[in-house]
């Protein structure tokens, strides 16, 4: 139901529409019901009960973990870094500590957005540290091996 109210001469009136259907309308005029024809005929509208809504329940919530900043992989050995050149997930470490590589010998591979990539050696020597291993995470720039 719509309720206006309108000043005709100076007079208040306060008019409802209950219902209207076609040229038909059924009104309350100040409280008193009439039923008018219109001019025009409009489409059937039906009078909306009103709707009851709940207010929304608390929901408990758990109090805020403090932030732990991440701790390292593995203490980084000496010499040569190599290091990650994009962030991605390691697929494969293919050296171990001691190992003997050559210059441009893959050490690890990494995959980021959705493509494999061989990370080289950089230099010819003996692996000191692996600090990452399979399945690790890590970002441009995070030591992956050092070679010495």
């Amino acid at each position: 139901m719509n309720t206006y109210k309108y000043t005709v001469n100076g007079r208040d009136y306060t008019v409802d529409i209950e219902e209207i259907d076609g040229s038909e309308a059924k009104v309350s005029v100040n409280g008193r019901p009439f039923t008018i024809e219109l001019k025009k005929p409009m489409r059937k509208t039906v009078a909306h009960k009103p709707v009851h809504v709940e207010a929304p329940k608390p929901v408990a919530v758990a109090p805020a973990q403090p932030v732990v900043a991440p701790q390292p992989k593995k203490n980084v050995g000496s010499g040569s870094k190599v290091v990650s050149p994009l962030p991605g997930t390691i697929v494969d470490v293919l050296v171990k500590e001691g190992d003997t590589v050559n210059q441009g010998d893959t050490v690890v591979i990494l995959e980021a957005m959705k493509m494999q990539n061989s990370i080289e050696a950089d230099v010819a020597g003996t692996i000191t540290s692996v600090v990452v291993k399979q399945g690790d995470t890590v970002m441009e720039g995070e030591v992956l091996v050092t070679i010495e």
